[in-house]
């Protein structure tokens, strides 16, 4: 049986994607362990060893994901913008950039349902040690620009144009505020559905309640 190149780049790819899978398994089972640990016990009474143990790896594996306990907690999550984008760009190329941006974003909740609990623990944590705001607003803008690059990208407009930033800026703000409704109303309303409706109040220009 000859094993064509076709074959055999196949099982590189498949090979490729579980190890990704893997990766993101272990980066979100440390997040969750950081978090929960920490809103437990406080973040000055949480060490690096106890949070890989909750996570069953090793400290060294920790620190393959995490610089530090505090970024485990509000750093950067590349696995969920790297979702996020992916969605974005399966979108129609002739959806408006504000529509298309909301679908992705409303598909990318729906596909992170395990991880909703994770929310609800980061905002736990920010009532707990608001000191830590800052370094989350650093994570949330560095989402932002890789957004709104990729709808410049998609528009075929040039870096640095001021479209793509305020439609980044506007979507990632209505899905904030629509997760925390989410979270408030205890999962009655789930966080793909509270973005569609809050999509939907921009798209008709925000009116007010009746």
């Amino acid at each position: 049986m000859t094993v064509t190149t076709e074959a055999l780049r196949e099982d590189a790819l498949r090979e490729e994607g579980l190890r990704e899978r893997k990766k993101r398994r272990t980066r979100a089972a440390l997040r969750r362990a950081a978090l929960s640990l920490t809103v437990e016990r406080g973040l000055d009474h949480v060490t690096v060893d106890e949070i890989a143990a909750a996570a069953e790896v090793s400290p060294r594996t920790f620190f393959n994901y995490f610089a530090s306990k505090e970024e485990a907690v509000v750093g950067d999550d590349p696995d969920a913008r790297r979702l996020l984008l992916e969605h974005l760009r399966e979108r129609p190329a002739d959806e408006p950039p504000l529509v298309a941006l909301g679908a992705a974003l409303a598909t990318y909740a729906d596909e992170m349902a395990a991880d909703h609990d994770l929310w609800t623990l980061r905002r736990a944590l920010l009532e707990q040690h608001p000191e830590l705001l800052p370094r989350l607003l650093g994570a949330s803008a560095s989402a932002e620009r890789e957004v709104a690059a990729a709808l410049a990208e998609r528009a075929g407009l040039p870096a640095g144009h001021p479209y793509p930033a305020l439609v980044a800026s506007v979507a990632l703000a209505a899905a904030r505020t629509a997760v925390h409704r989410s979270v408030d109303a205890g999962r009655a309303v789930s966080p793909s559905a509270a973005i569609v409706e809050a999509f939907a109040a921009l798209a008709d220009g925000l009116p007010a309640p009746a």
